[in-house]
């Protein structure tokens, strides 16, 4: 059985019973709309005071009626359409009880977005007498392409005339192409947030990233989120009718949700809806290149996503893909508990063996007694680009955030010929998400691991400062706080102004122009230098076999041949001078030099 939706409260049951009746009504294929329906919708708007909607096939049947607010009510696509390059074959027919029968935005917005035949609005005064009426239709303009024809203003008593069905059948066989909702069919985005103006533009950026193109938003002024809607039953109702007159195919929460409160807002604005934290899962599926990348991309979404199975639904069954359903791993979201545990599972035993790996590999390297320099900041701040300047190591460079995912290690040598390896790794950016956290741990571990952290900030961007903090944070999170820091400030060649943001001792930088980059590697040589010691060592000629060792462990800085031996000044680190003492006992040493 059919029933009235939209906004029922306060309206008398006696008067749903009206309108639930309205659904036995025939009308006549060849006509628009009887006169005697468009009069029985004007009485029951003056009855219940609000905008009502109805629905009507091509054939003449009643598919939805739906009551709005006072001003307004909202549109819904009721998919009759038999191919993506035809009309809707519904036509929407709603009232203004204001009295006044003009089109909306937001009704021209509908009509284009759900591909109706057309779009009628009649004006109804307070005693429920019409006033006017007007109406659009869509119809293929030159190339073919769908787009509301122009707005009419009708006479009551020709909405029954049969030549309006004509125009819309003959609009219908002219069609030959889809009203597309943007090139290429790339998601429209509409953001929410509550926190900050910054933050909702860095959402922005991140939508960007992940391929699609921001069309409105909207902030809410809230001490925090609303529990059951994040933004309100209000700001909702207003939300839904911007972002359909904006055409929005999605709507981003700039938060993380509970699976009930995605359930609420998507039943409350009519669109799917994603946050951040699915967002940026997002970006890295669609970034992560290696296996153990891969791996790590759906460890943290399946995780994600198994604590949010409660009150989530048809976040969970869109199967067609599009931002937040992409990923190396499943596609189909409906697995439950126990199966998702099991994949979890499968996961954490293939990661491990790739740690145990990676573990060898970190291994070999501190066997080199290579020292490490690890690049570390938020996303975007010209990392890669600083990776490749030093080492000319042809890294994916790219104005996104999160272009860099899998971590980057090149050699680099130094003009005084000492060599230290260098690394990328992931950018950091704020509420970035614990699944994500927790899944690139090991890698993340890996950078944290140097001897000297490089923290690239982006001397250009307003919110420099905001975003040092958030890397502070997620540095503090990883443990890193011991080791020796340079901070950076690049893209100073287009950040003159900020001078006011730069701490103690910063370098500013720009990795395009090559400007400070001599004054950071100083500075890394300064920083490694601390952890070496220069000693004077005497290798007997009986032992001459360590010479080698010395000249692999340490750089030696002098060296004269002696009576009992070769003597040595060597700068070395305090591990590779106790390694090569364990190893030659008999070496002798003098005091530090």
């Amino acid at each position: 059985m059919q029933k009235i939706s939209g906004n029922l409260s306060g309206v008398r049951d006696s008067v749903l019973n009206q309108m639930q009746a309205l659904y036995d009504t025939e009308v006549d294929s060849k006509q628009f709309l009887p006169l005697d329906l468009a009069r029985e919708l004007a009485r029951l708007t003056a009855l219940v005071r609000r905008e009502i909607a109805v629905y009507i096939a091509r054939n003449g049947r009643i598919l939805d009626i739906s009551i709005g607010q006072a001003d307004r009510v909202s549109l819904q696509d009721l998919g009759q359409r038999r191919s993506d390059t035809r009309l809707g074959r519904v036509r929407c027919v709603h009232t203004h009880p204001n009295g006044d029968p003009r089109l909306s935005e937001v009704d021209i917005a509908a009509l284009s977005s759900l591909r109706l035949d057309a779009i009628c609005a009649l004006g109804v005064d307070e005693q429920g007498a019409l006033t006017g009426a007007t109406l659009s239709m869509l119809a293929p303009n030159e190339e073919g392409v769908l787009t509301p024809g122009p707005i009419t203003q009708i006479d009551i008593n020709h909405l029954e005339h049969p030549q309006l069905m004509a125009v819309i059948s003959q609009n219908d066989q002219m069609a030959t192409q889809q009203t597309v909702r943007t090139e290429d069919d790339v998601e429209r985005a509409y953001l929410v947030g509550v926190d900050s103006q910054s933050s909702l533009d860095e959402l922005a950026a991140l939508a960007d990233s992940a391929g699609a193109v921001v069309v409105g938003s909207a902030l809410q002024a809230k001490g925090k989120p609303d529990p059951a809607t994040y933004i309100g039953s209000g700001k909702a109702a207003e939300v839904a009718l911007d972002a359909q007159a904006r055409e929005a195919s999605l709507v981003i929460v700039d938060d993380e949700l509970t699976g009930i409160q995605t359930n609420r807002l998507e039943e409350a604005l009519g669109l799917p809806v994603i946050d951040r934290t699915t967002l940026i899962l997002d970006i890295f599926a669609q970034r992560a290149t290696t296996a153990e990348g891969k791996l790590q991309v759906s460890l943290a979404q399946l995780n994600y996503r198994a604590s949010r199975l409660v009150g989530a639904r048809s976040s969970l069954s869109r199967l067609a893909g599009g931002i937040g359903t992409r990923g190396p791993g499943e596609s189909k979201l409906e697995m439950d508990r126990r199966v998702i545990r099991r994949r979890i599972q499968q996961l954490k035993e293939e990661l491990k063996e790739l740690e145990r790996q990676r573990a060898i590999r970190r291994k070999n390297r501190e066997s080199s007694e290579l020292p490490s320099v690890a690049l570390v900041g938020y996303t975007n701040t010209g990392k890669s680009t600083l990776l490749n300047l030093l080492s000319g190591a042809g890294v994916y460079v790219e104005d996104q955030l999160f272009a860099t995912l899998d971590t980057v290690s090149r050699r680099i040598t130094l003009k005084e010929g000492d060599e230290f390896l260098l690394t990328d790794s992931v950018g950091f950016v704020s509420k970035l998400p614990t699944d994500l956290v927790e899944a690139f741990r090991s890698t993340l571990d890996e950078a944290m691991d140097a001897d000297v952290l490089v923290i690239v900030s982006d001397a250009s961007n307003p919110a420099a400062e905001e975003q040092r903090a958030a890397v502070e944070e997620v540095l503090s999170d990883l443990g890193a706080v011991n080791q020796p820091r340079i901070e950076v400030y690049n893209k100073w060649d287009i950040a003159r102004d900020m001078q006011h943001i730069l701490p103690p001792g910063a370098i500013r930088l720009s990795a395009k122009t090559g400007e400070g980059v001599e004054q950071l590697l100083s500075a890394i040589a300064s920083l490694l230098r601390e952890r070496e010691q220069v000693v004077n060592l005497l290798v007997p000629f009986h032992t001459y076999q360590a010479l080698n060792e010395v000249h692999r462990l340490g750089r030696v800085l002098e060296e004269s041949h002696e009576e009992a031996g070769t003597r040595l000044k060597v700068r070395m680190t305090k591990p590779s001078l106790a390694r090569l003492k364990a190893q030659y006992p008999q070496l002798l040493q003098d005091s530090p030099a």
